[in-house]
Order: C-alpha cells, then sequence, then structure tokens
C-alpha cells in the first residue's frame, strides 16, 4: 500500500499552516474568470462572490454534479470531506475544469468532538483556520438574526401581544453555535414585570435553526426574505399560526443576511477553486452547503463536487429529497466514501484492534456498505466506492471490498489523497469521470410532494434505514395529521435521528434490521418548507465530552493557533 493516513508525521493544521496560499483574486480571475470587481474580499485569501455577479450566469449552461457521500460514521473515521477536496484536486489534475463545494463548519464540533470540516492532510481547504473558526461571519449573522426574530416575538407580548400569542404554544426557540446542553430548557423573562412574561424556551445550535436551513434553500435575496417572512413562530390560543411577517421580522432579519448570502470563495491546497458556504448538521437539518453556492459553480465549472453530512441514509436522502427537490438539482455521479477501519467497526471490531487485519469482520462490516449502494439506487444515480486509505490497510482487505463491489456491479477505488493530494485521487476522479460517461444519470426522487406525510416518514424508515415499523404517541400522530389537513402535506420530511446507524439507536452497527423508529416530535419549517421530524434521542443543541477538543486548543507566543485538528 502507498503512504497514507496517519504515516505523515505532520498535523492536519502544520499541513495547512506550511501551505503558500495565492491570493484569493488569482484563483478567482484565472481558475473561475471572475474580475477583481466582481469579488468582495475579506483580507488576502477569502472573498465573497457579487450576488448581481452570480445573476449575469443565468444563461451558462451547468456543468455536472458529483455527489460524495459515506457509509454510516464510526469513531475511526471516514473521510467525505477529505476524499470531497482530494476528488476536486484530481479532477482538476485530470485536465478537467472542477470546483468543490462543502459546509461551513460550526463552532461545537470543532470545540466539541468531532473537529472541523476543512478536509485533512494533503487534501484541504485553506486558510484552515479561518474556516474552521469565525470565516467570515455568516454563521454568526445567522445567530443573530434567529435571535432577533425571538426578540420580536417577546417584545410584541410585552407591549399587549396584539397578535394573541398562547406563551404555551411558541414554537420558535433561540440559537447558539455552540454545544451547550445546559441551554437546552430555560426560563426566560425573570427579574419582574419590566422583564416580560416567564416563560419556559430553549436554545438550539444555530446550524440547526431554520434561519439556516432558509439560508441554505434561498435562491436570492428576494426568495429569503420571503421565506423568513414564512416562518411559523407560534401559534394564538385556537391554535392559529402565527408567522414572522406577522411581526414585520423578515426585513431586519434580510438585512442582517445580505451580506453573509454571497458565496465564499477560498482554495485548495493545489490552489483550486473551493466554495464554502452554509452549513446545517444532517443528523438534524437537511446537511447540503447553499443552493446558492451549487447553483453558481454550475455555471462556472464542468464538474462540480459537493458533499452531504454523515453517512448517506441522511445527507444523501436529505440532499436528494430535500435540496434537489427543492433547487431542481439532478445529480450526476455519486461517490460513496469508505474505510477499511471503519468497516471492521461496523463487523465487531473495537477501535483498538483496528490495525490488525481482519478480512472476516470486513466481510461482515460490509453489510453496511452494501445497504448505502442499494439506497443510492434508489433514487437512479450512478455511484462507485471511493476506499479512502490508511496505511494500516493490507493488500487482502483492499481486495474484499473491491470484490465485493464488483459482485454488487459497483467499482471501489482506492484513493491517498490524504496523503498525496490531487495526484493520490488520480484513479477516483478518473474513475468518476468513466461513471459519467457511460451511466447516463435517471435521477428520481423518493417520494413524490402528494404523497401523506405520514406515508413519507415511512416511506424513509424502511426503505432508507431498513426498520420495520414508524411509532409514534397519539398526540404525534395527531399532530402529523393536522398538518396533513392544514396545508403542509406537500412538504418534505426532515428526518433528525443520531448519525451512528440506520437506526435511531447509535449501538446497532452494521446494517440491522427488526427495529422500530419512534418518533420523539415533529416541527413545522414553513419558511424552509419542510417537517422536521425528530426520531429517538436525538438533541438539537448536543452537549460537549467528557473531555472536549477545546482543551488542547490555544495560541502560541507568535500568535499562531495549535491544537486545532
Amino acid at each position: 500500500m502507498p503512504d497514507s493516513q496517519h504515516s505523515n508525521p505532520k498535523s492536519d493544521i502544520e499541513i495547512a499552516q506550511a501551505a503558500a496560499m495565492r491570493p484569493i483574486g488569482d484563483i478567482a480571475a484565472e481558475k473561475l474568470g471572475i474580475a477583481a470587481e466582481h469579488l468582495e474580499p475579506y483580507g488576502h485569501y477569502k472573498a465573497k462572490i457579487s450576488l448581481d455577479y452570480i445573476k449575469t450566469l443565468t444563461e451558462k449552461p451547468d456543468g455536472k454534479l458529483i455527489l460524495v457521500t459515506a457509509i454510516t460514521p464510526t469513531p475511526a473515521g471516514e473521510g467525505k470531506t477529505t476524499t470531497t477536496v482530494g476528488l476536486g484536486d484530481g479532477l482538476n489534475r485530470a485536465g478537467k475544469k472542477a470546483m468543490i463545494c462543502l459546509r461551513e463548519p460550526s463552532l461545537g464540533p470543532c470545540f466539541g468532538v468531532k473537529g472541523g470540516a476543512a478536509g485533512g492532510g494533503y487534501a484541504q481547504v485553506v486558510p484552515m483556520e479561518d474556516i474552521n473558526l469565525h470565516f467570515t461571519g455568516d454563521i454568526h449573522a445567522i445567530t443573530t438574526a434567529n435571535n432577533l426574530l425571538a426578540a420580536l416575538i417577546d417584545n410584541h407580548i410585552y407591549w399587549g401581544n396584539d397578535l394573541g400569542f398562547d406563551q404555551r404554544r411558541i414554537t420558535w426557540r433561540r440559537a447558539l453555535d455552540m454545544n451547550d446542553r445546559a441551554l437546552r430548557q430555560i426560563n426566560n423573562s425573570l427579574g419582574g414585570i419590566l422583564n416580560g412574561f416567564p416563560r419556559e424556551d430553549g436554545f438550539d445550535i444555530t446550524v440547526a435553526s431554520e434561519v439556516m436551513a432558509i439560508f441554505c434553500l434561498a435562491r436570492d435575496l428576494k426568495d429569503l426574505q420571503t421565506r423568513l417572512g414564512n416562518i411559523i413562530v407560534g401559534y394564538t390560543r385556537e391554535r392559529t399560526p402565527i408567522r414572522a411577517h406577522q411581526l414585520k421580522g423578515q426585513g431586519p432579519m434580510a438585512a442582517l443576511l445580505k451580506d453573509a448570502l454571497a458565496p465564499n470563495l477560498v482554495q485548495t491546497l493545489e490552489h483550486n477553486p473551493a466554495f464554502i458556504h452554509g452549513g446545517p448538521f444532517a443528523n438534524i437539518a437537511h446537511g447540503c452547503n447553499s443552493v446558492l453556492a451549487t447553483t453558481t459553480a454550475l455555471k462556472l465549472c464542468d464538474y462540480v463536487v459537493t458533499e452531504a453530512g454523515f453517512g448517506a441514509d441522511l445527507g444523501a436522502e436529505k440532499f436528494f429529497d430535500i435540496k434537489c427537490r427543492k433547487a431542481g438539482l439532478k445529480p450526476d455521479c455519486v461517490v460513496l466514501v469508505a474505510t477499511i477501519r471503519a468497516l471492521k467497526m461496523h463487523g465487531g471490531v473495537a477501535k483498538e484492534d483496528l490495525k490488525s487485519e481482519n478480512v472476516e469482520a470486513l466481510s461482515a462490516g460490509m453489510a453496511n456498505l452494501e445497504k448505502h449502494i442499494q439506497n443510492i439506487d434508489r433514487f437512479g444515480v450512478p455511484s462507485l466506492v471511493a476506499i479512502n486509505t490508511f496505511s494500516a490497510d493490507t493488500k487482502a482487505e483492499v481486495d474484499a471490498v473491491i470484490a465485493r463491489c464488483k459482485a454488487l456491479g459497483i467499482e471501489a477505488i482506492p484513493s491517498d489523497h490524504w496523503g498525496n493530494g490531487g495526484e493520490g485521487a488520480e484513479d477516483l476522479a478518473r474513475g468518476v469521470l468513466r461513471v459519467i460517461d457511460e451511466k447516463p444519470s435517471n435521477f428520481t426522487l423518493l417520494y413524490p410532494d402528494d404523497m401523506p406525510l405520514w406515508d413519507k416518514i415511512r416511506t424513509v424508515a424502511e426503505s432508507v434505514y431498513g426498520a420495520d415499523v414508524v411509532v409514534a404517541d397519539k398526540r404525534v400522530r395527531d399532530q402529523i395529521a393536522n398538518l396533513q389537513d392544514t396545508g403542509f402535506g406537500h412538504y418534505p420530511v426532515c428526518m433528525a435521528k443520531t448519525q451512528y446507524s440506520f437506526s435511531a439507536d447509535p449501538s446497532l452497527k452494521g446494517a440491522p434490521v427488526d427495529f422500530a423508529v419512534p418518533i420523539r416530535e415533529v416541527r413545522v419549517s414553513a419558511g424552509a418548507e419542510f417537517l422536521v421530524v425528530v426520531c429517538g434521542d436525538i438533541m438539537t443543541m448536543p452537549g460537549l465530552p467528557r473531555v472536549p477538543a477545546a482543551n488542547s486548543i490555544s495560541v502560541d507566543d507568535q500568535g499562531k493557533i495549535v491544537g486545532l485538528f
């Protein structure tokens, strides 16, 4: 096996900090043909693309759209973002005009447990520290817009409540871009009459906010403002919905988001262009970068590589059934990322034993990969498997994955982009090009708009997850029936569940069978135009682990960030 992950002594941040970046204006001009006057620079190496310039691209033909997704995540890691970056670099090395589209990292996981979202090794986007910390301030703007609406609600109630809010039925929650379990449920407006009327409230992490979902689905400023106005923030005692436009909230919220809506342009270590814009989580939101970034990239390049969060059961399903449905996108190819390490974990191997060859466990864990392949096939998009290689992988293990995939009629290609950047991903890039040329996409959605809501939920749970049954108490079933009867039946469903299993139980690895998916609650995202279906114990405000990643992050005497990946 070639050198690969963990055989290189440099950390991700050391590699990124040693990179010789080029001015972002040069990248825009030389790679995308965008003149300097259409850029809004954020320093030397980051810039936003003018929304006015984006409007001029309407008549240009679209390039090919490639989705990168993965098997069910494990602590061993899969490297989906790293593969996205490496594939983009590999396509450029193969002589194609290509760029990548990624989500913006949330501060929560960066200081919590997951790590960053800028790739790794020699397949990274830079400036890595900026991207993983405050970047261009988009997520802060979304947080502020979310909390402005919360303030408008409580202020309206304080000054007489002309809209008739039932304070027991206020549904709009506050947001913070940090894992903070203490804020999941709170009491606010304490301290006397001047502070308003006390009530129960709570926080979600910003990337789970409906404002983030709206931000990522909006086609332009007008669409953004309309969607913001359609947000349902609460109900009257007669259970009539109250929307943000009744509070005149859409205007000031759009003003806060106006600059953020322009896509962010950065570069890979190999000086290829990358859009990083919007960042909803895939386990509790819809998990895709902004529609505006993706559609703009398709006008600028022949090949666009994007990713969808976590495993294909969450990220890819939502990419297809929500993002593609809403934006009219038609993906041409899916790259399903797997690692030998993760497949062995799905086969029952403990993390500390992963360096030992174990073809038997690997074969058992392949059930997870096979289920994801079957799920992608349901959408009619051709696919291939990227084996993201590690230095401990053996030839026998890699050959076993290739052979198993071949028997399923799908190609599996080892790729060493972590260790060798675009050069290590050239075989993968050429494989993707073969798939696109030889297997035309026949993209189809999992369910039609007019399927009843309960049947949509059941279709995802049974067809994609492999569940036997969906379980919900009478309160939840009545709520779904009411939503069906009151004009929301055409919405797609956004399933909020654990990323660590096809089921709602994170301990069930591989491809479990004979399980139920319990529905805890349903939230209406009327601006984003989907329903969030909360399954099992999933939390919309994560907590920090016993030893958070924040404990290792600091700044040295020269002002350089250390400990960040």
